[in-house]
This record gives structure tokens, sequence and C-alpha cells, in this order.
């Protein structure tokens, strides 16, 4: 769901020649499951680990793998709440700590962080705060909603969301970026014009549409 706007917009660029593409977002657990169980797409674009694990299993054709997008997680609160001090691991593990309900998501920047929480030894304190967005389901909805007071997801996901300020981005020696990756199905009908455009969405053309959402390029 991170790239969600951003490639609705690269395919809205005409001069990009990506406009007969039609993009469809989904949750990245919900993607590849679709793929396994036979879903159709020419060009799939996912976090790295997912796409390499869908290339290892012959879903997706690993000579075709992509570096597109890299994006950093980013500390959100709710519109008109108190912004918590996050600029050190420190201060973020007390903003934890002082939090009731803590959102994140089911993609890697959750996974990232609860791995970070256990390396920390925060797991048995923070075991009953979490509060887990379900598939395809922004945190950021969970912030407007009222139903996290912390939450954690890709910053082109709550940067420009309703009802959510952003505190920053993960402080240093915590920081989660993300790979998104961009590889051909090997179920494609359509091979060569798929790697074309994985080859249009990495160009320096499209440097310019990445930034205005919140990511950058990946090289």
């Amino acid at each position: 769901m991170a790239t969600r706007g951003v490639l609705t917009a690269l395919t809205a660029e005409g001069d990009l020649g990506l406009g007969h593409l039609e993009v469809e977002s989904a949750g990245g657990v919900e993607v590849a499951r679709r793929l396994r169980a036979g879903g159709q797409a020419d060009v799939v674009v996912l976090a790295s680990d997912a796409i390499e694990a869908l290339a290892r299993d012959g879903v997706l054709d690993g000579q075709t793998v992509l570096p597109l997008l890299r994006s950093d997680v980013v500390v959100g609160v709710p519109q008109g709440a108190p912004v918590p001090d996050i600029s050190s691991v420190e201060s973020l593990t007390a903003a934890l700590l002082a939090s009731r309900r803590i959102g994140y998501s089911t993609g890697p920047s959750g996974s990232a962080l609860q791995a970070l929480v256990g390396a920390w030894g925060l797991d048995e304190q923070l075991a009953d705060r979490w509060v887990q967005a379900p598939p395809g389901v922004p945190v950021a909805r969970l912030l407007a909603d009222g139903a996290a007071d912390l939450g954690f997801q890709q910053r082109s996901e709550l940067a420009a969301a309703p009802g959510v300020t952003v505190a920053g981005r993960m402080p240093p020696g915590a920081e989660i970026i993300t790979i998104f990756t961009g590889a051909v199905a090997t179920a494609s009908e359509h091979p060569a014009e798929a790697l074309a455009v994985l080859t249009l969405l990495a160009a320096p053309a499209a440097h310019g549409v990445i930034r205005r959402h919140a990511l950058e390029p990946a090289t």
C-alpha cells in the first residue's frame, strides 16, 4: 500500500509512457497470496523480501528483479495529540512505554518494528498494547479513529493522511528502511512489455514524481 499513490501518479504522467497500465493495490501479504493462488499480473511491486520469496518460488522471474523505491518508516500520533520526543532510541522507547495503544502494520515496517522492540527487551512490557492494522488498512486510520495513540508506518502512507501528525522518522540506530522492488510475473502474457515498464519506473524521469510522494528512488 505504501506504493499505491506513487504508482497511480506515475501511470497518470503521460510523458512517461505508462498511461496504458492498470494499477491495483492491496496489502503485501494479500498480493503475495493472490499471486500464489494464480492471480494474474504483469508487473509486481512489493518489499524486496516479498519479491525475493516469490521469485524463489517461481511466481516471479528472478532475472527481472529491479529496485525501484526507498521508503523510511515514520512515527505518527493523532492530530491534536502531544507530539512525543523521538530524537533518540531512549526517547522513542520512553514514548512506547508511555503509550496505551501502538499501531503497526502487517507489512515490512511492522515486522521490523517488532524485531527492534524485541532487541530492546520490551516484548513483555508492550505485549498487550499492540494494535495491528488489518491487511490493506493504513495505520493512519487507526490513529485518526482513536484506535491507537502512537503509530508506525511508511512515510508515504502517513505523511499526508488526514487526522494524523507525523512526529518524525525513526531515530539514529533504529532506522527502518524498506526497499520496494519490481519484477515480472512468470505467468505474464507480455513479459517484454512488462520488463520495459520496470525500466521506465526506475528511470530518472520518474524521480520527481517519486519524491513528491514521500519516497526516494532506490538508486
